[in-house]
C-alpha cells in the first residue's frame, strides 16, 4: 500500500502526543515508502510493525515507571499523613488520660466525703433515736402530770 506524493506530505504531520520522535516518525515514514530498502514488503511491513511493537513497549515501560513513581509519592504523602495523625492521636490520649485522672481524684475525694457524710448521718440518726425514745416517756409523764393537774384544779 503506497501513498501519491500528496498523500505523504498530508500524513507527514505529526500527530500530537505521538511519544514518537521526529527522527523515529521519518524512520517509519521511509520503511514504509521505500520499496527498495528490503527484498520484499512482507519483511518492511513486519519490521515496521517490530519498531511500532518496541516503540509502545518502550512508551509503556517509561509509563509504568512514572506510575509507579507517583504510587510511591502518594503511598509516602499518605504515610507521612498517618505519622502527623498518629502524632495528633497520642496527644489527644495524653489529654485524656489526664482528664481521665482529674475525674477520678475527683471522684475519690467526692467518694470520700460522701462516706464521711453518710457516717455522720448514721451518728445523727442514732442518736436523734436515742432522743426520742428519752422524750417519749418523758412526754408521757408529763402529759400525765398534766392531766393530773387539771384534774386537780377543775
Amino acid at each position: 500500500m503506497f501513498y501519491s506524493e500528496e498523500e505523504a506530505v498530508r500524513f507527514r504531520r505529526p500527530v500530537q502526543e505521538s511519544g514518537f520522535t521526529p527522527a523515529e516518525i521519518q524512520e517509519l515514514w521511509s520503511l514504509l515508502e521505500d520499496p527498495a530498502r528490503s527484498n520484499s514488503g512482507s519483511q518492511d511491513s513486519s519490521q515496521a510493525v517490530s519498531l511500532i511493537d518496541d516503540e509502545r513497549r518502550r512508551r509503556r515501560r517509561i509509563s509504568n515507571r512514572e506510575s509507579a513513581r507517583r504510587l510511591r509519592l502518594r503511598k509516602k504523602r499518605h504515610l507521612e499523613n498517618l505519622g502527623v495523625q498518629t502524632d495528633r492521636l497520642k496527644v489527644k490520649n495524653q489529654e485524656l488520660k489526664s482528664q481521665l485522672n482529674l475525674v477520678l481524684s475527683r471522684y475519690c475525694m467526692v467518694r470520700r466525703q460522701n462516706e464521711r457524710l453518710w457516717s455522720e448521718f448514721v451518728a445523727l440518726h442514732a442518736r436523734l433515736s436515742d432522743l426520742y425514745r428519752i422524750s417519749v416517756p418523758m412526754q408521757e409523764r408529763e402529759n400525765s402530770c398534766m392531766q393530773i393537774s387539771f384534774n386537780y384544779y377543775s
